[in-house]
């Protein structure tokens, strides 16, 4: 299990070296683009807003003098949590809006690993296919919300939230295996159940991909280059550990 864990990682790292090879740059610019729009926002709202938002999440219905003992062990916990929310949900949006150019991506990409000749950024192809990437994004997030709404809920609950960091990154490395592996196997004709049986199959593999990907979100700078890696290399995993 833990080899496939740093299996899986590797794959990311093989995305971001994918992302600058000649024939593929130019289909990772668009998505570059939209997530760097996206973090720089997430980034300045994180620090407008982090202050407030940690006084919040703090159990007002504790005695000060043991609320001032126990914050040096929660106030970590609280602040990973308010980077996984935040972070996480910037990756959805960011990944809404570039879903469109991520399908050609993982194309091209396929065609390189394959040795075939990846072709111009395809402007009609984008286009036509728009609505149903759309659709398949918004399918995906209606499968995330069923986990994330619940997952939610806990972390407000006194005592019980305390582990709620943890349930967050299992979870969200989980969502991100899944939403960045449905380009390269919507392209091969996978619909969304068979890519999830698919991924449970070697869900150490799809965790540590996802895991790798989690924290290279939270990396500033790093994660401006995230979504177009993260479709390369789950093209490359798809290719070279899932197809059947």
């Amino acid at each position: 299990m833990i080899q496939d864990l740093f299996t899986g990682a590797r794959y990311l790292f093989k995305g971001f070296s994918l992302i600058h090879q000649k024939g593929i740059r130019r289909f990772a610019y668009i998505p570059m683009a939209i997530n760097t729009l996206l973090f720089s926002f997430a980034i300045w709202l994180g620090i407008n807003q982090f202050e407030q938002w940690m006084d919040n999440l703090m159990p007002t219905w504790l005695p000060e003098w043991l609320l001032g003992w126990i914050m040096w062990i929660i106030w970590p916990l609280f602040a990973g949590l308010l980077m996984l929310i935040v972070f996480f949900s910037f990756s959805i949006i960011a990944n809404l809006l570039a879903a469109p150019f991520n399908g050609v991506l993982a194309e091209a990409v396929e065609d390189k690993l394959l040795g075939q000749r990846p072709t111009g950024l395809p402007w009609k192809q984008i286009i036509k296919e728009t609505p149903l990437m759309l659709w398949n994004e918004l399918r995906k997030i209606g499968y995330f919300l069923l986990w994330i709404i619940p997952l939610f809920i806990l972390s407000w609950i006194p005592v019980i939230n305390i582990i709620a960091p943890l349930l967050w990154i299992i979870l969200s490395s989980w969502m991100l295996a899944i939403d960045y592996h449905d380009y390269p196997m919507a392209n091969n004709h996978l619909k969304f159940p068979q890519q999830r049986a698919l991924l449970r199959k070697k869900r150490s593999l799809a965790l540590g991909f996802g895991l790798a990907t989690l924290g290279a979100t939270l990396i500033p700078f790093i994660n401006f280059l995230v979504i177009p890696a993260a479709v390369a290399g789950a093209t490359a995993l798809y290719l070279g550990e899932l197809k059947e």
